[in-house]
């Protein structure tokens, strides 16, 4: 019986050691493909292949942020578009949140409300911005307004869809112990539904950033959608590939701090 415990441990260790060195593979892969693309586009600009004045080259945009950090111009645009993403985040997910729960606890509103949600859905809210300048103002309010809209509706329907699949027997058992309803939700259903929630919480940040890169768009003085449209505007496309290179680092970065709750949360 004690070798046969000593041999399953021997397999457990080497499954985990297995599993640590695929792990590892699969990071350094990543940093591979992501220099070995930023060699190639810039020997690529370097040699001619392409043309760096319209693809640019990692060292023009390396030369590009250097120079906006230098002028103080960079943080500037940086904490005006990541404060409205944020506040747009936020507010997104909390209503949306709070609207599938209101939807759960009735029934009857949701299938009111159901192709409502669907029409919302399926409306490009980038339609709704000339309407949001003159109601809002051109200011930093219609922007986070149009980030809450983008995430909100995708964050409804996820959500909803989490709570409603949750099974009903534990939900029937709660009910046999004279549970309420909102025991049943805050007890039951929210807990179930955190990997869903979790999942709406990733979707919704790529649609905060596409909301406020929209509405900077639209209408703005400040931010990286405001210098890639100024960028494209006065042919200076290093200064276009410098915002791009530096709104993906930003939502990459927003990403994984999502991600790792989800972790946290999960343990």
């Amino acid at each position: 019986m004690a070798s046969e415990q000593l041999e399953l441990s021997a397999e457990r260790r080497a499954y985990l050691a297995a599993r640590r060195r695929s792990a590892r593979f699969v990071v350094l892969m990543r940093y591979v493909v992501l220099l070995a693309f930023i060699g190639l586009w810039e020997l690529a600009a370097q040699l001619s292949w392409i043309d760096p004045f319209i693809t640019s080259s990692p060292s023009r945009v390396a030369a590009t942020i250097g120079r906006l950090m230098q002028g103080g111009q960079l943080f500037l645009h940086i904490g005006t578009t990541l404060f409205e993403t944020v506040a747009g985040f936020l507010l997104g997910t909390l209503l949306g949140v709070v609207i599938a729960a209101l939807l759960w606890w009735s029934p009857t509103l949701c299938r009111i409300l159901d192709p409502y949600l669907v029409v919302l859905n399926a409306l490009p809210k980038i339609a709704l911005g000339p309407i949001l300048i003159v109601w809002i103002g051109s200011g930093m309010g219609s922007i986070i307004v149009m980030a809450v809209l983008i995430s909100l509706v995708v964050t409804i329907v996820t959500v909803l869809t989490g709570f409603l699949d949750i099974t009903g027997e534990k939900q029937l058992l709660m009910k046999t112990l004279g549970a309420t309803k909102l025991q049943i939700f805050t007890l039951v259903v929210l807990p179930a539904a955190v990997p869903t929630m979790m999942a709406a919480l990733k979707i919704s940040v790529g649609m905060s950033w596409v909301g406020v890169i929209v509405g900077e768009y639209l209408v703005s003085k400040s931010g990286l959608g405001y210098l890639i449209v100024y960028g494209g505007q006065v042919f200076k496309l290093d200064l276009v590939m410098a915002s791009i290179v530096v709104l993906c680092l930003l939502a990459a970065g927003m990403y994984y701090a999502v991600a790792a709750l989800e972790k946290k949360l999960t343990r």
